[in-house]
């Protein structure tokens, strides 16, 4: 019999299911707190010069100092990272009458000041990581997603290797230790470090939390299990705007994200291992132990007293003979055959797509004009009925088409951004949350389409790979924004372009709608 058949007589999404998906969508809710926390942890207020020996000013207002101190832009507003070397007293009788000569302006020389109306610090204030430092700043969500690229071949790997819930125990316990040692930090090195460790720890959640439920759950059920635990994302990504909104010093910022994996730690006592795992590496009397406790919540009493473990042993072992004893499979077994190295292939570029364009967007908070508080919870939000749509999508179209056409529309989105002149900023802002919206929706439905494309001995393998392939996306999707130094646009049009790409390589992957969960290498062949 195949392992769907026996979740039917053990009852494929009841109590049991139910708990387990509840737990697990508990560090879910986790996630985003910290993959999105660059836009209020490195948050960069409006910002000026220091202006030395201000008390020899004494009969100047603040704004007359600024005024002979340093040079505005044309639309009035005074330059974060340039000053005069000298006081333009002439200035206080025509302000307009900014000096030609650019041999007296000169950059920052005693640091700045920054305005902490809405941050009480943030990184940037902390160690100045403004005008020529900027790049480090940004640098330090590559950082995270450098480490969570790490993170996404360590876990893969080892959860395959040893055991879904081990790895995932291991990986809450990291997040918490190197969360800490982040809010902690005394330098700016001690930050990148820290908050690198922090990736490769965190990455094991993402990657473990939604094959452990699926695997648990019946054909059935398997979109609904994926969109529910999609959806405790878009959950976190509201609480992260809260959490924000109420924590504007950026060390307890980071306390405030990172405690709740505490009780991630102690509600996964209640996860059992993933019966599937077992049985394909031949731990049967595990696998029966907890099939039988699933059955007994399930109220399949009858299952749970006819079916003594020889039986049961005899019954489905034969199906996982193609895992012979002592065989382990690895990175490169995605690329050995045919049909699995198209699937991974493909896969791995949909994912750089989906990743790229949705960190791209994620953070560029202040770049739709709306309140950057406001737009984060406004992104979380309209993340759900998104996945709402996909769920309807695609059980009815397919996860194909969904995918493809989710990352396209988003690439189309950014790029009418581009073409939107600025001052029509309800305008942008409604197109960028539709854009938003199509780009959730292709990283809800990616995550279900790829874990149903690979087989159960490589399935934790095939999401290491195709998530270590994401990261480099989000690793590289705060970068792309120092390209506006080259053309103001360049952002926005590199990510519109990568996701257009991306979306349309989707149309080569198989459907896999209905399909059973394939066991072995040669149900992808």
């Amino acid at each position: 019999m195949k392992f769907e058949d026996l979740l039917l007589e053990i009852g494929g999404f009841g109590r049991f299911q139910i708990l387990i998906l509840f737990i697990l969508c508990l560090p879910r809710i986790n996630l985003p707190m910290h993959f999105l926390l660059h836009n209020f942890l490195a948050a960069t207020p409006s910002h000026h010069c220091a202006i030395p020996h201000q008390e020899a000013f004494v009969n100047l207002t603040v704004e007359e100092v600024l005024l002979i101190s340093i040079p505005q832009e044309s639309d009035g507003t005074f330059r974060s990272c340039e000053m005069f070397s000298q006081p333009q007293f002439q200035l206080l009788l025509n302000s307009s009458l900014q000096p030609e000569n650019d041999s007296i302006i000169q950059p920052c020389q005693h640091g700045w000041v920054y305005d902490h109306s809405q941050f009480t610090s943030t990184i940037s204030t902390q160690w100045d990581l403004v005008c020529e430092q900027r790049g480090l700043n940004q640098a330090t969500a590559t950082f995270f997603f450098i480490g969570v690229t790490m993170g996404a071949v360590i876990f893969g790997y080892l959860s395959d290797r040893f055991g879904r819930k081990a790895m995932l125990l291991l990986s809450l316990v990291c997040s918490v230790v190197f969360g800490m040692l982040s809010a902690a930090s005394v330098s700016y090195s001690m930050l990148a470090v820290t908050r690198t460790l922090t990736g490769v720890a965190l990455s094991g959640v993402s990657l473990i939390v939604l094959p452990l439920g699926m695997e648990w759950v019946d054909i059935q059920h398997r979109t609904l299990t994926g969109i529910l635990t999609s959806i405790f994302w878009s959950v976190g990504n509201m609480l992260l705007a809260m959490v924000a909104y109420l924590v504007r010093e950026w060390h307890w910022l980071l306390v405030a994200v990172t405690g709740p994996c505490l009780l991630s730690i102690v509600c996964l006592w209640w996860v059992p291992e993933s019966a599937r795992w077992l049985i394909a590496n031949g731990k049967v009397k595990q696998a029966h132990r907890h099939l039988l406790r699933c059955a007994r919540m399930n109220g399949r009493k009858d299952f749970a007293e006819d079916m003594p473990l020889i039986m049961y042993a005899q019954r489905i072992v034969l199906q996982w003979e193609y895992k012979k004893p002592g065989e382990s499979y690895s990175y490169i077994s995605l690329f050995r055959t045919p049909v699995l190295r198209k699937i991974s292939l493909c896969s791995g570029a949909v994912w750089f797509g989906v990743a790229f364009s949705y960190y791209g967007m994620s953070m560029n908070l202040t770049g739709f004009g709306l309140n950057m508080y406001l737009s984060q919870f406004v992104f979380g939000i309209i993340e759900i009925p998104a996945k709402m749509i996909m769920y309807v999508l695609v059980n009815r179209v397919g996860r194909r088409q969904s995918q493809a056409w989710a990352l396209i529309l988003t690439g189309l989105c950014i790029g009418a951004n581009v073409v939107i002149p600025k001052p029509f900023t309800s305008l942008r802002s409604v197109v960028a949350i539709m854009g938003k919206g199509f780009s959730e929706a292709a990283f809800t439905t990616v995550f279900l389409y790829t874990s149903e494309l690979y087989p159960t001995v490589l399935r934790q393998n095939g999401m290491g790979y195709t998530s270590f392939v994401a990261r480099l996306g989000g690793a590289l999707a705060p970068l792309v924004f120092l390209l506006d130094e080259v053309w103001r646009s360049l952002p926005e049009v590199t990510y519109c372009g990568v996701a257009v790409c991306c979306g349309s390589v989707a149309f080569l992957l198989p459907e896999t709608l209905n399909v059973h969960l394939p066991e072995g290498i040669e149900d992808i062949e």
